[in-house]
């Protein structure tokens, strides 16, 4: 009973602390990404985008700090070193929970390059945040029934932006967060991943693939089980393992016709194939690894 009552205060105070921040954060960039709507010029864009990211980062900044007070979390991270905070990365990674977002926010907080993820189009359009997102060059994805010409296109426009400042481009391959009845509906081959959408990624690769560094390949792992929001805002992630590596893009997958050249599509599939069964192999390693369960 106690512990309950512990739980639920600590989690009703992350919860105030989340949703000021946020209303803080984001309320402090209208001013800024109504100029940069006003004065679209390249002179003014790069003022006003260095505000935007201390104020994006800062956000970030407080996120840790109410995640580290709440809870004893044990963080067992690998592969950051080598990482520049200038440098133009494609970041990959497994996606089971909401949490994942925070759990790289923190991981990546001031060694790279501010995380952007791809974004449904009709959260434009919620108040304060969508105009703040846009100002952040956050790409929105307009989903088209039976046109995915059409949304490559849209994330080719959007990735376009990123050429002039460095930047991470965050993209969850499996394009859903994993359950295990949606890896038995789709008949996954893998034992802890949903199937990849390699789309996205290629659209990426052929709209500045030779402007990124590298791909952060990203596998996150809850050695306790699958946290919820509510467990991670009221202290009840006990433990997260976090491996990064970092792979070089292959030279032929840069710049490729993904939708009209079979050739290229299918060496961009059996790259990221390679890449998700090894995924899936380290995710076995570390779910069975004793260590992570004691």
């Amino acid at each position: 009973m106690i512990q309950r009552f512990w739980s639920t205060l600590k989690g009703s105070f992350a919860s105030l602390v989340l949703a000021a921040n946020a209303i803080a954060i984001f309320s402090g960039m209208v001013p800024f990404a109504l100029v940069k709507l006003a004065l679209p010029f390249a002179a003014v864009r790069r003022v006003v985008d260095r505000v935007l990211m201390a104020l994006a980062q800062t956000w970030v900044g407080v996120n840790g700090a109410w995640m580290a007070l709440v809870q004893q979390t044990r963080w067992d991270v690998q592969g950051l070193d080598g990482l520049r905070r200038k440098g133009w990365y494609l970041v990959s990674s497994n996606h089971q929970s909401w949490v994942d977002i925070l759990v790289l926010q923190k991981v990546f907080h001031r060694r790279v390059p501010f995380l952007k993820f791809f974004l449904k189009r009709q959260l434009l359009y919620v108040p304060v945040m969508g105009l703040a997102w846009w100002a952040l060059d956050f790409p929105f994805m307009k989903r088209r029934s039976g046109s995915r010409s059409a949304d490559l296109a849209t994330a080719r426009k959007a990735c376009e932006k990123f050429r002039l400042v460095p930047t991470s481009v965050m993209n969850f391959l499996e394009g859903t967060r994993f359950s295990r009845a949606k890896h038995d509906a789709q008949q996954s081959p893998y034992r802890h991943l949903l199937k990849p959408k390699v789309g996205g990624l290629a659209t990426a690769l052929s709209a500045m693939g030779e402007r990124f560094d590298a791909l952060l390949d990203v596998t996150i792992v809850y050695p306790g089980g699958v946290p919820t929001f509510w467990d991670l805002l009221s202290g009840r992630v006990q433990q997260v393992v976090v491996r990064v590596r970092e792979l070089e893009i292959p030279k032929d997958l840069l710049g490729g016709d993904y939708e009209g050249d079979p050739a290229f599509r299918a060496r961009m599939q059996a790259w990221v194939q390679a890449m998700w069964a090894d995924k899936d192999a380290r995710i076995e390693e570390l779910v069975t690894a004793q260590p992570l369960g004691a």
